[in-house]
């Protein structure tokens, strides 16, 4: 018996987003409208990549980057609830898959030591480059047409399940822990036997509410959380049975 937890990480594991959150390290803790208005939807990945030439233009180090990052504030409870299944790994395999980057989880998960708790961490892929300046890249291409251009949760929740079943690891339940509507995706694959939480007054829980009044739920259960310990309630409940 060994059930498998799913986690974003911005607005979920964290209280914040990442992304937005550097933006502290920027002059004035603010972008030039110019930049800020180039996002386009569906592609993130490459707006954060100006937004961090932009900061190693302005002489923003690595070092000062790490300090703001490790201040974010982790979502009421969670610690506990990582605390708590760190405790029980016998039971629980915990991933993270995230449109943040590697850089910026590691040092979060490192400077709270709970980075034991996740056995893997599925994001784009980030590093300072020579001159000091942090780049990102897409995690990987796929073809779905309903997420962003570099990531498709659904895609490496499967590729990971069937990784995983080659090496004989099947799961009883999958628990699903998000709050955005790139969440959407991975949750409609969930099966009956699984659940989905997503966070209270966040998109996700939108969406699936919208899917049952257009009569085509997800597949999966929904309990929706407000704070990690109504996580960590369900989870106690959930190794009892």
């Amino acid at each position: 018996m060994k059930f498998l937890l799913v986690f974003d990480f911005d607005h979920t594991i964290i209280d914040e987003n990442s992304d937005t959150w550097i933006v502290k390290c920027a002059p004035e803790r603010k972008l030039p409208n110019g930049l800020r208005n180039s996002y386009q939807p569906g592609h993130w990945t490459e707006y954060m990549g100006r937004v961090f030439v932009y900061l190693g233009d302005n002489g923003v180090k690595e070092d000062e980057m790490k300090r703001t990052m490790t201040t974010i504030p982790f979502t009421a409870g969670m610690i506990d609830l990582l605390g708590f299944i760190g405790e029980n790994k016998e039971l629980f395999d915990c991933i993270i898959v995230s449109d943040s980057n590697t850089v910026f989880i590691d040092w979060i998960l490192k400077a709270a030591d709970v980075h034991k708790v996740f056995d893997e961490v599925f994001t784009n892929p980030a590093a300072f480059s020579s001159t000091g300046y942090l780049t990102v890249q897409h995690f990987h291409a796929h073809h779905c047409a309903k997420c962003p251009k570099n990531l498709c949760k659904r895609k490496v929740l499967k590729e990971f399940l069937d990784k995983q079943l080659e090496r004989g690891v099947s799961y009883t339940r999958i628990v699903y822990i998000g709050d955005g509507g790139n969440d959407l995706c991975p949750v409609m694959f969930l099966k009956e036997n699984d659940i989905a939480m997503p966070r209270q007054g966040y998109t996700l829980e939108k969406k699936i509410a919208q899917l049952s009044q257009s009569l085509s739920p997800v597949q999966c259960s929904v309990l929706v959380w407000s704070s990690a310990i109504d996580i960590m309630s369900y989870l106690k409940l959930l190794i009892k049975q």
